[in-house]
């Protein structure tokens, strides 16, 4: 069945030497003197990954994550047991792992797609997907020594995905680079897997596994010790294996200048400006949790209109819907406008969200929903950043202003809570 995966008692050992001479001992004993010794990353490995499948795998470093990703991906031989593929395979793995950093992007992508199997001819027809999706622009012939680690995986992700595989195997490159492409990917790599891609997806990040994978594998000391559904195994993880690591650096979101976001609509009104700021007015991308923040939109209407909506949706940085609202649900559902009018919508909000990155979608319909009436929907038109305050630790996407209060009481003395 195409698009399957089949790991059978997998196995991959390396040899330790104690020394360089026993390294050049055994060499020169063919055979008749061991010097190393068998060190096995993985051991005794098998699953099955059906088509259709989206699997997450998880695991500290050093589990063997790499290790499995290379096997599969035969860049590396197992030491034993085997593997069975079935369909076309798209890869990324290692950031800029084949590239040759002194050829252009372009060059680069010519070579990932015929490494896929694709015709010369097929790969040229196939730059121009991958320049939009990419939003490289004329760093696409610029060599990639020149390219930041951001750009590296716009183009790496760009060219391993430009026609929909059977198999996609997508390891930690995408926690590098901005929030905005990372919505991006997630959003095609969920396309794909929609359309029956066969999903294999590493990753530290529980939200990625909870949203991308239908399963989850735990990898420890090179085997599997626990296989099933994502909170089941996260749950295990966290508990159990997982030694927390809060050391995540915050990266400052990059401007919007030049991007290409998701529009739709049936242009009978348009959303020509977008910004979120703080109160004082001035304008950001980085807002501590629980900051009060005004979100601005400035919409032009082309036609006249009974009852327009103006509306906002946050979105995680896996493209998980957070908060929404909109004009009439708040209570101004009696405007009206003419051909020509244009209105300033400013929605004031504090932002009682967890650390992290985000995005803002926009859009104007008619009715209370944008289903009705659609005549501009603005996806992913801004990013934003989140970051811890002094506000107690938490966890979640939602900070709760919570208060807790303890009674001491005696023995002699339980009773209801007063």
């Amino acid at each position: 069945m195409s698009g399957r995966i089949v790991v059978n008692n997998l196995g991959k050992k390396y040899k330790r030497y104690p020394n360089r001479w026993a390294r050049l001992r055994e060499w020169l004993s063919l055979g008749g003197y061991q010097g190393h010794q068998a060190f096995w990353i993985l051991r005794n490995l098998s699953f099955e990954l059906n088509a259709g499948e989206s699997l997450g795998v998880i695991g500290v470093n050093g589990a063997g994550k790499s290790t499995l990703l290379k096997l599969l991906t035969r860049t590396s031989v197992p030491s034993e047991g085997n593997i069975e593929i079935h369909g076309r395979v798209a890869a990324l793995l290692e950031l800029g792992m084949g590239f040759h950093q002194d050829f252009t992007g372009r060059v680069n992508a010519l070579m990932t797609c015929q490494m896929m199997g694709y015709s010369s001819e097929d790969a040229h027809d196939l730059i121009e997907n991958i320049r939009q999706f990419s939003e490289l622009g004329d760093y696409l012939d610029q060599p990639v020594r020149v390219y930041s680690t951001g750009m590296q995986v716009r183009l790496a992700f760009s060219a391993a995905t430009v026609v929909r595989p059977e198999i996609l195997i997508v390891d930690e490159a995408l926690s590098v680079g901005d929030a905005y492409f990372q919505h991006k990917c997630i959003s095609r790599i969920r396309e794909y897997r929609d359309q029956g891609t066969t999903l294999l997806f590493v990753s530290h990040d529980p939200g990625a596994v909870k949203s991308l994978c239908d399963r989850a594998i735990l990898l420890d000391g090179g085997a599997i010790v626990k296989d099933g559904a994502p909170d089941s195994v996260l749950d295990y993880y966290n508990s159990v294996i997982a030694r927390k690591e809060n050391d995540e650096k915050i990266r400052q979101v990059e401007g919007e200048g030049g991007r290409i976001s998701t529009r739709s609509g049936n242009g009978t009104a348009r959303i020509t400006q977008v910004d979120i700021t703080k109160i004082d007015g001035r304008s950001g991308r980085s807002f501590l949790v629980g900051e009060k923040v005004v979100l601005r939109c400035a919409v032009d209407f082309y036609n006249d209109m009974d009852k327009p909506t103006v509306g906002i949706l946050l979105r995680d940085r896996m493209g998980n819907d957070v908060y929404g609202t909109n004009t009439a649900h708040l209570g101004h559902s009696d405007i009206k406008v003419n051909g020509g009018d244009s209105l300033d919508v400013a929605f004031t909000l504090p932002l009682n969200i967890g650390p992290g990155n985000y995005s803002i979608c926009v859009a104007v319909h008619a009715g209370e929903s944008h289903l009705e009436g659609n005549c501009d929907w603005w996806d992913r038109c801004l990013a934003l950043q989140i970051i811890a305050g002094e506000e107690p630790p938490f966890v979640g996407v939602v900070a709760l202003p919570v208060e807790v209060a303890i009674i001491r009481k005696s023995r002699d003395n339980v009773g209801a809570f007063e």
